[in-house]
């Protein structure tokens, strides 16, 4: 399996180049050449450990790894003891179990991981592929990312005490909550590195993708990405849904419906992956908060990022994202792989006097359906009356993010085909909002309490590129 860009303008790679690289030397994201076919291997694949199933889906993307190596490395990710908060009463060593909430509608809990989110389940993979293939081929890395709030989290504890990697992770000042917060920049591990820049996540994002487009910066300094801009953390993400059909379904002649809470869009292109491999997902329903832009798209066709100043400021910050960078990998499907059709559309976007794209007097609007997505939007009273509403019902407390894809999930799914709500994190992350909620303040792992009264290590400057490479220079002499 070989992997291009986006936008067309490099050689095709091998796997652990791209794992290395993150962003395409031209600015695009690396995409598999085409999608290998599942259908014939549902079955088999029906009843496989996480671990198992992990492999057989990597097997069909890495030709570049000695197949006992991934799935040892497959093995030693995704193993009980990684994934240790698992709610009372479920089986330990299932680690991703599926928890039914009404008739024919579920959440899968993904966020049983070291920082309680979804994203260390891809994000200990990758810490582990890094090592391996650093150390096979003696070198280092110095990893630069942004997040928005448990992006940089997962990261840094799955990339902690690894040899030959540092970590520069980027998030938006006093944007996250206290825990996230506390979470990053309580680690006092020599290779991790927070810098909290003035402005928002898009603004965190934007200097990440500067210095990523600084090529001979990048090459000199071996800049590498572990946020969504690098395929492997797609490809770890795909893992999910397979498991959640299997959970949810009891032969592979049924549909699934998936509804994902989305910022990024990260997580639901790894749906869309699945979807594109034959895994038979009728919907992937997308959720967003208040900030809006994706599914304004996929109601008007419409792609029109906001700026900082017009970018909410929400109990579900995570997904206050304007600018998502994974987006250019579905618009890539959408428009046939054209990659000379993508950058037309990124040079609209990148313009200072247009700003946004508009696929309605174009082709590609038509196929959009052809690939199952619809969307909704929730609001803080909406979160505030889920997270009331499954407590009572259910005792099971579930944090703002996931409030909004419950919300979205209950107002348009199919009566007649399993809904899964794919979880984002747990509530102990964001005890503010549970509290105006419900009047009580979210249990968290006893290892967890106190969190934020530690020391934190953060570095504050602007948003600024140069003073951000500046730091980076430092820190590795």
């Amino acid at each position: 399996m070989k992997y291009i860009s986006t936008r067309g303008s490099v050689e095709p790679q091998q796997f652990s180049d791209i794992l290395l690289g993150g962003l395409a030397a031209d600015g695009g994201l690396f995409m598999p050449q085409s999608y290998p076919q599942i259908v014939d291997k549902l079955e088999a694949w029906r009843g496989l450990s996480y671990a198992e199933l992990a492999f057989e889906i990597f097997s069909l993307y890495v030709d570049d790894i000695p197949a006992d190596d991934l799935r040892a490395l497959c093995d030693k990710t995704y193993t009980a003891e990684n994934y240790p908060w698992c709610r009372a009463g479920k089986n330990a060593n299932d680690i991703v179990p599926l928890t039914t909430i009404a008739p024919n509608f579920h959440l899968l809990e993904l966020s049983n991981g070291p920082t309680l989110a979804f994203k260390d389940m891809a994000m200990q993979l990758l810490g582990n592929l890094f090592e391996y293939t650093l150390a096979k081929r003696g070198e280092s890395i110095n990893i630069l990312g942004a997040t928005s709030g448990d992006t940089g989290s997962a990261a840094e504890y799955a990339m902690r005490g690894k040899h030959g990697v540092r970590v520069f992770m980027l998030s938006p000042q006093g944007k996250m909550s206290a825990f996230q917060r506390a979470q990053m920049y309580s680690l006092s591990d020599a290779n991790i590195f927070n810098i909290a820049v003035r402005g928002m996540f898009d603004d965190a994002q934007d200097v990440v993708k500067l210095v990523s487009n600084d090529a001979a910066f990048k090459a000199k300094y071996k800049i590498g990405a572990v946020n969504s801009i690098n395929w492997a953390r797609v490809m770890a993400q795909v893992v999910y849904y397979f498991k959640g059909y299997f959970a949810a379904s009891k032969s592979n002649e049924e549909q699934v419906d998936f509804c994902v809470p989305s910022g990024n869009f990260g997580n639901i292109c790894a749906g869309h992956v699945a979807r594109q491999m034959g895994l038979p997902i009728s919907r992937l329903v997308l959720a967003t908060n208040e900030n809006n832009v994706l599914d304004e798209f996929f109601r008007s066709g419409i792609y029109r990022p906001r700026t900082a100043a017009q970018t909410s400021v929400t109990s579900s910050p995570s997904m206050d994202i304007s600018k998502a960078s994974n987006f250019e990998r579905f618009v890539f499907d959408l428009v046939g792989r054209d990659a000379t059709a993508v950058r037309a559309l990124w040079n609209q976007l990148d313009s200072p006097a247009i700003g946004q794209f508009d696929l309605n007097a174009t082709p590609y609007l038509a196929k959009l359906a052809q690939y199952g997505f619809s969307s909704a939007s929730s609001t803080h009273a909406n979160r505030l009356e889920v997270i009331r509403s499954i407590w009572q019902t259910h005792e099971l407390m579930v944090d703002p993010h996931t409030a909004d894809g419950i919300h979205v999930a209950q107002k348009i799914r199919q009566l007649n085909v399993p809904m899964v709500v794919l979880e984002t994190a747990q509530a102990a992350k964001f005890a503010e909002t549970i509290n105006e909620a419900i009047n009580h303040q979210p249990l968290r792992p006893a290892p967890l309490n106190g969190i934020e009264k530690l020391p934190q290590h953060v570095s504050v400057m602007d948003a600024d590129a140069q003073k951000v490479k500046a730091f980076i220079v430092e820190h590795c002499r």
